[in-house]
């Protein structure tokens, strides 16, 4: 990853400098570098000890204070405009490092791989300051020779420490290092260092040791901080504790004082200010006074500590910021991030740029069906399949959800992306193990193209955006190259969602009811109910055109309660005018987003109870896809609605694929047979024997048939003759509003 690659440099290149100065100017320096900064300002201690391209006289202190506080984002320097970010330094010589250029904004990913590097300069500079401090105090104290020594020493194992630091070394090995360097450049036999749980910081365990014995190790894990003895204390109180007669200290420890320690010295490690742990030496040779000199060293390396762990965690946060946690694909912040730098790249080499929108097909029904962990599962083997169909140069991001993005940087055409669409396609038709079940999925893909100069960034994920809703429109599986008029659909159908939410507010929608009949009497016995939209601009508008909508936005659910509850209202009102002749019924079509709402049963008795309308007057009318692609909870609910005494039936029967199958699974009571089947009833007999051969099925299975589309006196008798008992269609009655309909049921009224 390219940011843990530019904070790797970064510490390598601080800490090869022998001292402060040489430290701050390679920092500034590589920080302008890796963040493509004009200039760089380091401030310590209220001064300007650093600058790249900028006089240090022409720099404010005060000013680049108050944007390392982030106070300020923009600043001018010899009449030039820079947008600026900063980073504070703490310690005991608090500063800012500032970064600007002129023209474009630093993003958060920058912004935050700033604040990674001054946190290792901090780190840096207050290891090099330890090292100078006891430089001058050997010389002091007229024992310069021994202690440069000794302090050359120091310094060779603190830069051990940050090379491993630097070279990305295991965290633990790099935290052995410390705790076996602080032993013995003190000519001590014990060293460990603990760390506080991320789940319950009240204890600690100790993570690294040298010179305990064996059977001590195992009691050292998550020991509650009041009977951590020294090392407790030591976190508790946020400062460095020694003991210098082990066995006579009311700290002690039992199980340490029976294994000979006579002397322990411990200092708290830090992480970003708060106190982490601890590292602790202790000697089992005699009682020992802990001079200065000591303390100092325990405390540096006690600071690589922190560096170490600050590395480590600053590095599993970028990685967390720019990856996904489950599948390991880039995220959406650092999608972005190349796609701005592809776009940058596209418009040098006089290329183009294209990505890929991936959308799973019914992933909803794989989760609910078989739990969230194999939906993870698929999520984790999906991502491995795209990454598998790559070029060396593209990218793939889980943006989230089932959500998969893929760039193509400097494609020739929108070819490229096409054929690796193809690619992807077929990798995700190929079967899934999921916890030894074998699922079946697909995806839908968008693709959207530009050329150097061409759309924005931001607007080509748009446009494959809409591409691969496109692609689900038109029967998912597939994918779909975005074209302009897209956009104009878009805008159309956000102009319709805004519309129908105002009209479910403004009670736009109406009734219409076509009448059931029944083929031998012609008697009116039961009235489909069917909504309509009254548009005050657009006028009427049928079904086809806003019902998909209102599925998709799920305002179909207010709208749906609405339909149920006014249908079992005005029959009801009918039902009470027929003068003791049989009850119209009424039926009510039920959409998938309805039936997924857990309250829907308790919503039907309520329109039910409400009217007046009795129980066994209402159907409830279900497609046949809804009942082949269903949830595990959808039988459950029907069976609820059921209960209550509401005929179910299936709407369009004779279009899915499983027919038979449903019909015994769930609980129904009629099958409308599809127009499709009805029309061509009179002209061609392999229709019409289709037709009987539903009609006979119906009454095998004791279910009521109701042919829906009858259109012609031809397909009445054809009917009739196959003995359909119930039928509807333009030929009884067009669709008709309560008005004329109360007319046709009651004439004479």
């Amino acid at each position: 990853m390219l940011a843990t690659r530019q904070l790797t440099e970064f510490l390598s290149v601080v800490a090869d400098r022998p001292d402060g100065p040489a430290a701050q100017f390679a920092a500034v320096e590589c920080a302008a570098r890796a963040l493509d900064a004009e200039i760089a300002v380091l401030v310590i201690d209220g001064l300007v000890v650093a600058t790249i391209g900028v006089l240090a006289e022409e720099a404010q202190p005060a000013t680049l204070i108050e944007v390392g506080a982030g106070r300020r984002g923009t600043m001018t320097l010899a009449g030039t405009a820079y947008a600026v970010t900063g980073a504070p330094i703490g310690g005991e010589t608090p500063g800012v490092l500032v970064l600007g250029r002129a023209g474009r904004d630093f993003a958060d990913e920058e912004v935050c791989l700033l604040r990674g590097m001054a946190r290792v300069l901090e780190l840096s500079l207050r290891a090099l300051n330890v090292i100078e401090s006891e430089r001058r105090q050997a010389q002091e104290n007229g024992r310069l020779v021994d202690s440069l020594q000794e302090r050359q020493r120091l310094f060779e194992h603190l830069t051990r420490i940050q090379r491993l630091i630097a070279r990305r070394a295991p965290l633990q090995q790099i935290l052995d290092a410390i705790t076996s360097s602080a032993a013995e450049l003190l000519c001590l036999e014990n060293a460990s260092l603990s760390l506080l749980e991320r789940d319950d910081p009240s204890v600690g365990s100790m993570v690294s040791s040298v010179g305990f014995p064996p059977d001590i190790l195992p009691k050292m894990n998550r020991v509650p901080l009041r009977s951590a003895g020294v090392a407790g204390l030591s976190v508790l109180g946020d400062e460095l504790v020694m003991v210098e007669d082990y066995a006579s200290s009311p700290i002690a420890i039992p199980e340490v004082v029976r294994a000979s320690m006579k002397a322990v010295m411990a200092v708290p490690v830090h992480e970003n200010g708060d106190v982490v742990g601890c590292l602790t030496v202790g000697t089992y040779a005699a009682p020992r006074e802990w001079d200065k000199p000591s303390q100092d060293v325990l405390r540096a390396f006690a600071e690589h500590v922190s560096l170490a762990l600050t590395d480590a965690r600053t590095l599993e946060a970028m990685n967390q910021a720019f990856h996904d946690s489950l599948t390991g694909l880039a995220s959406r912040a650092l999608f972005q991030a190349r796609l701005e730098r592809a776009f940058a790249a596209a418009e040098q080499e006089k290329l183009g740029v294209a990505m890929l929108f991936v959308d799973l097909d019914r992933f909803k029904v794989v989760n609910d069906s078989l739990g969230h962990g194999a939906g993870d599962q698929l999520l984790i083997q999906v991502a491995e399949r795209i990454k598998s169909c790559l070029r060396d140069a593209d990218t793939a991001a889980r943006l989230g959800g089932d959500e998969f993005a893929v760039l193509l940087p400097l494609a020739t055409g929108v070819e490229d992306a096409s054929a690796l669409a193809g690619r992807i396609l077929e990798a995700i038709r190929e079967p899934f193990d999921l916890n030894g079940k074998e699922t079946f999925v697909s995806c839908s893909l968008g693709i959207a193209y530009t050329t150097a100069g061409g759309r924005e960034a931001q607007e080509l994920m748009v446009a494959a955006d809409l591409a691969m809703y496109q692609a689900k429109k038109h029967g998912k599986d597939r994918y779909e190259i975005f074209e302009p008029a897209l956009q104009a659909a878009f805008q159309a159908s956000l102009q319709m969602e805004a519309d129908l939410r105002r009209a479910v507010v403004r009670h736009e929608f109406e009734l219409r009811y076509q009448p059931i009949v029944h083929l031998k009497t012609g008697e009116i016995t039961g009235l489909e109910a069917l909504v309509r939209w009254q548009h005050p601009e657009r006028g009427l508008i049928p079904p086809l055109d806003f019902i998909p909508m209102a599925e998709e936005t799920s305002m179909i659910i207010p709208i749906g309660e609405w339909v149920l509850r006014e249908a079992c209202r005005q029959t009801a009102v009918w039902n009470t005018r027929r003068d003791g002749k049989r009850p119209l019924s009424v039926s009510v079509n039920i959409s998938a987003v309805q039936l997924d709402q857990t309250d829907l049963p308790q919503v039907v008795e309520s329109a039910l109870a409400n009217s007046g309308l009795p129980a066994t007057c209402l159907v409830i009318e279900l497609t046949e896809s809804l009942l082949v692609d269903h949830r595990p909870s959808t039988l459950h609910q029907l069976e609820q609605i059921k209960s209550l005494g509401v005929r179910l039936a299936i709407d369009d029967f004779g279009t899915g694929y499983s027919s038979l199958a449903y019909l015994r699974r769930f609980p129904v009571d009629i099958i409308k047979i599809d127009k499709s089947f009805v029309d061509d009833v009179g002209d061609v007999p392999e229709a019409a024997a289709l037709t009987l051969g539903i009609i006979q099925l119906g009454q095998a299975l004791n279910l009521s048939t109701i042919a829906e589309g009858i259109e012609y006196a031809e397909q009445l008798s054809e009917l009739t003759d196959g003995n359909c008992e119930l039928g509807q269609g333009y030929y009884f009655a067009e669709p008709l509003n309560d008005k004329a309909l109360g007319e046709l049921l009651f004439p004479d009224n």
